[in-house]
């Protein structure tokens, strides 16, 4: 919970729900959101925290599983309250529908999305391969006629659809990787490293041994 100190207002940080309530939803959610947090170096990545628009109306609220902000700097945030961020909204947002949502769900957040000034809003039903997305067209989030292929205005982002479900890809052609592909290769990069750092020791230690200083400009 944050309390505004100016006017003592109570902004919740949750609304007590589960982040996804099964793991192939988390699943997504997660991969989502650490794809786009390492490729938007300068971007805030937000996933399952409130959203406030509006100073003052901690009543106007809602939780996307996943949003960029471009533009904001990176950071834990309890919220995401817009008027301290430059009163910049975020640009794209990511739902994973849960076995719990609604029609009613769907239609109020696409509602929230569309008048607080979202530029793209994208919905995945990982159980049944249902895509769909919107961008906006003036003052309206407009759906997109054919989701297979179509690539992200804002982020550059193709999405692909078949038989073996959703595949993102980034704008440089790369696919998103799961969070243990993305694990895996932090890991790699470090061993590199450390093999490099080993290397370049023990050929300094051989040039020391011949007399040789490695520092010498």
């Amino acid at each position: 919970m944050f309390v505004n100190s100016s006017s003592r207002l109570i902004y919740p940080e949750s609304d007590g729900l589960p982040m996804a309530e099964t793991g192939i939803q988390y699943q997504w959610i997660v991969t989502i959101r650490e794809n786009l947090d390492r490729a938007l170096p300068e971007a805030f990545v937000g996933a399952d925290n409130f959203w406030y628009p509006v100073e003052g109306r901690p009543d106007i609220r809602v939780a996307p599983d996943v949003y960029v902000a471009l533009g904001r700097p990176k950071g834990h945030r309890r919220s995401y309250q817009q008027w301290n961020e430059g009163g910049v909204a975020p640009q794209v947002v990511f739902e994973i529908w849960s076995p719990s949502n609604t029609l009613a769900d769907g239609v109020r957040k696409h509602a929230f999305y569309q008048e607080h000034g979202a530029q793209e809003y994208y919905l995945y039903n990982p159980e049944d391969g249902y895509l769909a997305g919107w961008t906006r067209q003036g003052d309206r989030l407009v759906e997109v006629a054919e989701m297979n292929g179509f690539v992200s205005p804002t982020l550059g982002l193709r999405f692909q659809t078949g038989d073996e479900g959703l595949r993102v890809f980034h704008r440089d052609g790369r696919p998103f990787r799961t969070v243990a592909e993305i694990m895996d290769g932090e890991e790699a990069a470090q061993a590199e490293a450390h093999a490099a750092q080993a290397r370049a020791e023990a050929l300094a230690a051989k040039l020391r041994a011949l007399g040789i200083d490695p520092d010498a400009a």
